[in-house]
């Protein structure tokens, strides 16, 4: 795994790299998912890639039912879809604060998506 992370990082450091590295990851992937859900919250992301629109971000967030009356529903989900190209999301790395060695492209689309990090404590 920790191959797999080296080669992320190496990958960020060229245009094309990059590219090649994102197009065989979801070559072989097809998509990444992830979540994040506390009691009364959560979000459900979806990570693709379109020859088209380049990676296609979609997320789903909604409220989670709480005991208490029985007559209060949960507002409905709310989907949002967001695309960029391969190397605006490049850009967005780089600019970022992903310079943690061990995080994985699962950790940095969760980060892009706006799933809050449990260990992040002063952002």
């Amino acid at each position: 795994m920790s191959d797999k992370n080296m080669d992320w990082k190496e990958a960020l450091k060229s245009k094309d790299a990059f590219k090649d590295f994102i197009t065989n990851y979801f070559r072989d992937h097809k998509e990444l998912t992830g979540s994040y859900d506390i009691p009364s919250y959560y979000e459900h992301y979806t990570v693709t890639l379109d020859s088209r629109e380049g990676i296609v971000i979609t997320l789903v967030t909604g409220m989670n039912q709480t005991g208490g009356s029985g007559n209060v529903s949960a507002p409905l989900p709310f989907k949002q879809k967001e695309t960029m190209t391969i190397e605006d999301f490049r850009n967005l790395v780089l600019h970022k604060k992903f310079a943690d060695q061990n995080m994985s492209l699962a950790d940095v689309f969760q980060t892009v998506a706006g799933v809050p990090d449990a260990n992040d404590d002063n952002n």
